[in-house]
């Protein structure tokens, strides 16, 4: 397993050209999703871990500020650059999701897309998330995961090693199982293509 250095090393690596690699699927499938953000991100403290290269930023809802956090200061470079461009709202710090520097119970609602695929620990990176969630609060992602069927999963898990040297991200992650291990309760888990690509909501 990639250790943390190793994880921010590779995103480090492949800033420049992050977005343009996952240009085909955020176009035909990542973008839509992502705007569902717009009508359930809500709260006075909004946390988005993993913010990457600002994906989100035009999907955030008007009116409000969100903190967002990234393990690579190369990709968070040049999310400063797209907050500028698409006027986003956002206080960009770079941090470790398995170690964050908030008090307990901080945030009302946080979110991460396609985030969990790549923590080193990703078991511990959730329970630090529940950790600076407000109780009544709620966090949202949008995942791929490992499918159940046992041919897919078994091919899954002979790609990853693969996947995971050219983009970081493991494929074979059984992120709802991680979550509940985390202490979260699972209130809103959709399937959005096949059982590979979830929309989940939980609560600490």
């Amino acid at each position: 397993m990639p250790t943390t250095r190793q994880t921010r090393n590779r995103y480090n690596r492949i800033a420049w050209l992050y977005d343009l690699m996952e240009m085909p699927m955020e176009r035909l499938l990542f973008a839509p999703w992502r705007r569902r953000l717009t009508t359930v991100v809500e709260g006075e403290e909004i946390l988005e871990v993993g913010v990457g290269t600002g994906k989100n930023f035009s999907c955030y809802p008007p009116g409000i500020t969100v903190t967002g956090v990234d393990l690579s200061p190369r990709m968070l470079e040049r999310a400063a650059r797209r907050a500028r461009d698409d006027g986003a709202s956002v206080n960009l710090a770079e941090m470790d999701v398995q170690q964050l520097a908030f008090p307990d119970n901080t945030f009302d609602t946080i979110f991460a897309t396609f985030v969990f695929c790549s923590v080193p620990d990703p078991v511990r990176g959730l329970a630090e998330v529940r950790r600076v969630c407000r109780a009544g609060g709620r966090l949202i992602l949008l995942e791929h995961v490992r499918p159940q069927s046992s041919l897919k999963g078994f091919l899954f898990d002979i790609l990853n090693p693969l996947t995971v040297r050219l983009t970081g991200a493991n494929i074979n992650r059984r992120t709802p199982e991680n979550l509940k291990k985390a202490g979260w309760k699972i209130r809103v888990e959709e399937n959005l293509k096949s059982d590979i690509v979830k929309w989940i909501e939980a609560e600490p």
